[in-house]
Formats: structure tokens, C-alpha cells, sequence
């Protein structure tokens, strides 16, 4: 990496200004597209759906929105019969933060996998998430979601809303566009380093379950890795 020159505080301040005026346009953008985003149409969910909860429980859609008007849904690889999800959806859940501030908006936040619950509860404990994880194995809510296909399993986050006991799908966002999940990241762009990925064969290549970073793993993602097919995002 080209180290930047050395200068007095005076010019650095200087060249932050320059710097200041381009990220303004960044988030003047950002807000227009979140707006634009809002007035996207909505499609009303037909379709009974059922997802099981701990302790066997039997769910439906309307069910994980715990009364709030809102949903997000934090599509989680995780085949059946695995041990382990996947490394990157692991990393945006660490990231997810106090429930409690979303709440205060009227909205919810839960995960589905495909796997039965039995299947990911032992590594939920083991990564010691608080968030609602559901099972929508039997169902055909992630295929119909487009994050289950016949070549395996894809991240995602879908957005969901409700009139009384209307549901209605509003966003999904696939791929890259998930990297605003992960909040470390913003926390690395505004480094000297920045993420550190260049020189890596895949940008994931360094991500590591986060009681793994000490130990001898493989840079590999594993089974449940994301497969490429699904509304890439450069």
C-alpha cells in the first residue's frame, strides 16, 4: 500500500474539507434512494406460511411480527443437518445491536433458516444471540423468497409490513448490499487501512466465526457459503 504524504494539520484540514464535500453528496444520495426505497409498491402476502419457534411452537407469519407493524427478516444460511451457518450472516447478526431501538419504531427483527430448529438452537447458544430465529423448514417461504434454490442456500434481509392482519412484502436487498449490515465495516472505511481486502483472493476470505480468529481455521467459507446466483451487487 502507497503510504500517503506527511502534512501539517493546516493542510490535512484542508484536504478533509475537499473530502467532507464528497461524502455530503454521498449521504444526500443515500437518503434519496432510502426514500425512493420507501415509495417502492407492496405486494400482499397470500400464502399461509409456517415457521417453527422454540419448543416446537408453530407460527406464522403474522405471528413473528409480535404486534409491531413492521418486520425484517434476516434470511440465515443454514442448511439442515448442519453444524455451523454461515460465516458472513454471522457476522451481520453480531452486528444487529439492541433490539430495543428498533422496537421503539414498531418494528421486529428476526432470522429464518431453512434448517429445523434443533438443528442451528446449539449455535445460537454458542454464538449468544438474543435475536428470534426461526425455522422455516417444510414451507415454502425461502424459495418464494428467492434465498433457497435448487443450488443451495443465499443471504439475504427481506422487509415486511401489516394492516391489521394484512401482510404485505415490501424490500429485499441481496449479496453486497448486505455489507450495510455489517457495521465493523463502516467502522473500518474510516480508517487508514480501510477493510484490508485488496490483496485477498475474495473480500471474505479474512471472516472468521468470532470465537474462531485465534484459532487454526480454514479461510474457506464452508458448506452453507452464499452461491453468487442471486441479484448481485457490485
Amino acid at each position: 500500500m502507497t503510504q500517503p504524504k506527511v502534512v501539517s494539520r493546516a493542510e490535512w484540514l484542508e484536504a478533509r474539507k475537499a473530502l467532507l464535500e464528497k461524502e455530503k453528496e454521498v449521504t444526500r444520495a443515500r437518503d434519496m434512494i432510502a426514500e425512493e426505497r420507501r415509495k417502492l409498491p407492496m405486494v400482499k402476502v397470500e400464502k399461509d406460511y409456517t415457521f417453527e419457534g422454540p419448543g416446537g411452537s408453530r407460527l406464522t407469519l403474522l405471528d413473528l411480527f409480535e404486534g409491531r407493524r413492521q418486520l425484517i427478516v434476516r434470511h440465515y444460511m443454514f442448511s439442515p443437518g448442519a453444524k455451523e451457518g454461515c460465516i458472513g450472516c454471522s457476522m451481520q447478526a453480531d452486528s444487529v445491536g439492541e433490539l430495543a431501538h428498533m422496537w421503539a419504531r414498531d418494528t421486529t427483527f428476526v432470522m429464518i433458516s431453512r434448517a429445523p430448529v434443533a438443528d442451528f438452537e446449539p449455535f445460537k447458544q454458542r454464538m449468544g444471540w438474543n435475536i428470534p430465529w426461526y425455522s422455516s423448514f417444510g414451507s415454502d417461504f425461502n424459495y418464494d423468497y428467492e434465498v433457497s434454490t435448487e443450488m443451495g442456500e443465499s443471504p439475504g434481509v427481506s422487509a415486511f409490513y401489516r394492516e391489521g392482519d394484512d401482510v404485505f412484502f415490501t424490500y429485499s436487498i441481496f449479496d453486497r448490499g448486505g455489507d450495510i449490515f455489517k457495521s465493523f465495516y463502516n467502522y473500518l472505511d474510516i480508517t487508514h487501512l480501510g477493510r484490508q481486502e485488496e490483496q485477498l483472493d475474495h473480500p471474505w476470505d479474512w471472516w472468521r466465526f468470532k470465537d474462531t480468529y485465534d484459532a487454526e481455521e480454514s479461510h474457506g467459507p464452508g458448506d452453507n457459503w452464499w452461491n453468487g446466483t442471486r441479484y448481485q451487487q457490485a
